[in-house]
């Protein structure tokens, strides 16, 4: 837990945040055109697949996925 602890405050007395910026500025961009896609229904069959293969997998009598 105090290797977690360092970690997390090493992270955020970092220096260098433009880098932490900028990769929440792209997962941003792509929660946007997700959330989008899904709500035009243009991936509505293609996740609804995804969720069900994904129940199988973790259903208690699973043989494989």
């Amino acid at each position: 837990m105090n290797k977690i602890t360092h970690a997390i405050r090493a992270f955020a007395l970092e220096e260098e945040g433009s880098e932490v910026v900028e990769y929440a500025l792209i997962i941003a961009l792509v929660s946007i055109v997700l959330a989008v896609a899904l709500a035009s229904g243009g991936l509505d069959d293609a996740f609804t697949d995804l969720v069900t293969r994904v129940k199988a997998c973790f259903a208690p009598n699973a043989t494989s996925c």
